[in-house]
């Protein structure tokens, strides 16, 4: 009969010690939960985060990239330039080869498109509709935007 008292203590015991041992564990996950939301960037009053204020000059105009899977980035420039190609150059974020009809872009914002290898090639806007002028011909209007899309 003693036996079984102390069998009965004994699992009572180990019940108890399971019980706190769950418990200690639950609250020591909370406690050591990491923040798994990325950093945010601050954003001005034109929603453009700080990291994508470019340039320094008395001119701003802002600047759209879509690349090849829809994503847009938009930068907002600051320059003394005249012409958007320039700006843009002189920033490195539109590169490419001049030909007979003015600069051939091929890079923009570090993502080159090729026509002649993968079929698509930076299309130049001008206030979201298709450009009639190169991007190096193009002069600066302060407050507009200026967009290289992928097509």
């Amino acid at each position: 009969m003693q036996k079984k008292q102390l069998l009965k203590l004994f699992s009572c015991l180990l019940c108890v010690v399971l019980i706190a041992a769950m418990a200690l564990t639950a609250t020591g996950c909370k406690r050591n939960k990491t923040n798994t939301e990325a950093p945010r960037a601050t954003v001005d009053e034109d929603g453009i985060s700080s990291e994508n204020v470019l340039g320094t000059g008395e001119t701003k105009f802002f600047f759209s990239v879509i690349d090849t899977e829809g994503k847009e980035t938009i930068f907002e420039i600051h320059t003394n330039k005249k012409i958007v190609g320039e700006a843009l150059e002189e920033l490195n974020l539109i590169s490419g080869e001049v030909g007979d009809y003015g600069l051939y872009v091929k890079t923009v914002n570090g993502i080159t498109v090729d026509y002649d290898k993968d079929g698509k090639y930076w299309a130049f806007y001008i206030g979201g509709e298709y450009a009639v002028t190169g991007v190096d011909s193009t002069e600066i209007t302060a407050g507009s935007t200026y967009t290289f899309k992928a097509e």
